[in-house]
């Protein structure tokens, strides 16, 4: 989850009008790696698991594509 997301939705609830429906609360992005990694894997996303035992792998450019041009 993005700290900035729900620091943003925070602000948002707290400073909203009273008769304003309140926001959503923010989704996690799916990101390379990390513990999304098996629902991406799971699912139809470009994502590959980068998670190597004992090393530390770089994100190909068309990982970082295809990250950056996933919706959301």
């Amino acid at each position: 989850m993005d700290h900035l997301a729900v620091a943003n939705w925070m602000f948002a609830t707290v400073h909203r009008d009273e008769d304003t429906e309140p926001a959503d609360y923010p989704e996690a992005v799916p990101r390379p790696g990390g513990d999304s990694a098996s629902s991406a894997a799971s699912s139809d996303a470009p994502f590959a698991d980068l998670s190597q035992a004992g090393e530390e792998r770089v994100a190909s450019p068309a990982e970082i594509v295809a990250f950056l041009s996933s919706p959301g």
